[in-house]
């Protein structure tokens, strides 16, 4: 396959999987970022903490790709962090493919050699794309911005907690995160 090539989405899906992952985006099998310590922790301390709250109620997934529509392309991506609800997803779908619709939830960490700006941008494609919410978070600062429709975003800092009607009764807070994540 040249690079000019553009890949349907029924192509992309049917990729073998190997060690690198790669998310759609334009038509283009584009390698994601591999994790390093920080990321690998924050991954797993919010995977462990939204699991324990959405017991019942939905399911979480790391690196779980997501079938979105962007700008009338199919787009990838393979967020970090996803949690879709039982009423968007039932509990009775047990299949081993791409998540096939999108998520209340998508959550990235910002990785050394990304930007804010970059992440920025991504969440917005998220929010275009029928993703309700979006979290970045930022392990330098140990922040977490939280972006909603209509351009909105709020910053959380330490024992900031995070209120979102989305998630009812999760009482979460950027401190209660990078500890778990035996990062503070």
């Amino acid at each position: 396959m040249t690079q000019t090539d553009t890949l349907t989405l029924a192509e992309f899906l049917s990729l073998p999987e190997g060690d690198v992952t790669y998310e759609l985006i334009d038509g283009q099998a584009v390698p994601k970022v591999s994790p390093k310590y920080f990321h690998s922790a924050l991954q797993t301390a919010l995977i462990i903490l939204l699991r324990n709250w959405c017991k019942g109620k939905g399911r979480v997934g790391s690196e779980w790709a997501v079938i979105l529509q962007l700008h009338g392309k199919d787009w990838v991506p393979v967020p970090d962090v996803a949690y879709i609800s039982y009423e968007r997803l039932p509990a009775s779908w047990k299949c081993n493919e791409a998540c096939p619709i999108p998520p209340e939830l998508i959550i990235e960490i910002i990785s050394p050699n990304q930007s804010i700006k970059q992440l920025e941008e991504k969440a917005k494609d998220y929010i275009n794309a029928g993703v309700a919410q979006v979290w970045i978070v930022e392990p330098e600062t140990q922040s977490i911005t939280v972006y909603s429709p209509n351009d909105s975003q709020q910053k959380y800092t330490h024992d900031d907690l995070i209120i979102t009607s989305l998630l009812p009764d999760l009482l979460l807070t950027p401190q209660q995160i990078f500890t778990e994540a035996d990062l503070v």
